[in-house]
């Protein structure tokens, strides 16, 4: 993935502006995988840190770790590292984290190898670790708008690179990132109907997340 300009122009302030949505998130996988209050929490591919301070403003201990020099800038004294995961080791010592997340991030990686294996390392026996990555069959016609993109996920992709480098407890799953369908999960037949119409990329939220959905994937790392 490329370093320079990354995050100051695709993610932007003007083009793709601070919601609530990344305090949203956190709030609900905080609530539905029970992460506890003063977890260590470390973010792989942190960029410019929305989700990253979303985890902190619950009350969690975080460090990140980016490809680019720029993700430092929007962090004033939190622990932030330059890093490849794709050919780097983390700067951590084994066993540190109590959960690993990571959002939009693998499916810039030619190879999981070393992600992985990482991630492994770091976490916690025991340890949470989320990932979530745009599903390849619901996001194929636009999946290389973004050059940056290398590889494609599905539910069972996801799966299996969770099986093959050792994690457990391994539960994936498509997502629509729209807050009003996790608290109301019936609404997604609602959703489901409107994929079908809904344009291709569509600047109404409603429209473009009913279509594009995301996988999540949650696994922990065995007790022995």
């Amino acid at each position: 993935m490329s370093k320079n300009n990354y995050i100051s122009t695709i993610y932007n302030n003007t083009d793709r502006p601070l919601t609530n949505y990344p305090i949203q998130l956190c709030k609900y996988l905080s609530s539905k995988y029970d992460l506890k209050l003063n977890s260590k929490v470390l973010e792989i591919g942190c960029g410019r840190g929305d989700f990253l301070k979303a985890f902190k403003e619950l009350g969690n201990n975080i460090v990140g770790t980016d490809i680019s020099e720029e993700s430092k800038n929007y962090f004033e004294e939190d622990e932030i590292y330059v890093c490849n995961i794709e050919n780097e080791k983390l700067p951590f010592k084994n066993n540190e984290f109590d959960m690993i997340f990571n959002k939009s991030l693998i499916e810039h990686l030619y190879s999981p190898d070393n992600f992985f294996n990482e991630a492994f390392r770091v976490l916690k026996p025991g340890g949470l670790m989320i990932t979530m990555v745009p599903d390849w069959e619901s996001n194929y016609k636009i999946y290389y708008d973004d050059f940056t993109h290398k590889s494609p996920y599905t539910k069972q992709s996801l799966y299996d690179a969770y099986q093959i480098y050792g994690f457990s407890k391994i539960e994936t799953y498509t997502f629509r990132q729209l807050p009003l369908l996790w608290k109301y999960p019936l609404l997604n037949i609602v959703s489901y109907i409107v994929s079908f119409i809904s344009p291709i990329r569509s600047k109404n939220k409603f429209l473009r997340w009913s279509r594009e959905l995301m996988v999540i994937g949650k696994a922990t790392k065995p007790l022995k």
